[in-house]
């Protein structure tokens, strides 16, 4: 008489398999997702810090070169334009006399919502020394989300 196996190989995953591997998708998921939005938020905010700042150097230039009172706009700080910044561009004001002023963003546009309405400004004293304050935003603002090298206004 022979011997007859029978093979009975399982041919893909039970069903409480895949039930599993989605449960912990979904849990990695509620963790992750909130974690990128303020990453988000945060890259967002020191992307237009960087924008700002950078205008320091055409503004201490036109200073230094006694056309401060021509500061008026960004245009003449040479800004171009931000996807992030309300209107797309920031404020600036400059005292031609004193060389105080300052150049301050409003967070809005295509900026997350997290940070919609927070602004940034950073301002210049008579004695030249710059400083950046941050207020915060009216979404679901985060005190991390404030670039370093600037302050949180209350």
């Amino acid at each position: 008489m022979k011997n007859i196996q029978i093979n009975h190989a399982q041919k893909g995953f039970t069903l409480i398999e895949l039930m599993i591997v989605v449960a912990i998708i979904g849990i990695l998921a509620a963790i992750a997702i909130p974690q990128y939005q303020d990453y988000i938020a945060r890259t967002q905010m020191n992307r237009a810090y960087g924008e700002l700042s950078a205008l320091k150097t055409s503004a201490e230039e036109s200073l230094m070169r006694g056309q401060g009172a021509s500061l008026t706009d960004a245009d003449s700080v040479g800004f171009t334009s931000s996807t992030l910044l309300t209107n797309n561009e920031p404020s600036v004001s400059f005292d031609g006399a004193t060389g105080a002023g300052t150049i301050t963003g409003v967070m809005g546009n295509e900026a997350s919502t997290a940070v919609v309405g927070a602004t940034i400004e950073i301002a210049r004293t008579t004695g030249g020394t710059w400083t950046c304050r941050v207020a915060p935003g009216t979404g679901g603002w985060d005190d991390s989300f404030v670039p370093t090298g600037c302050a949180l206004s209350n």
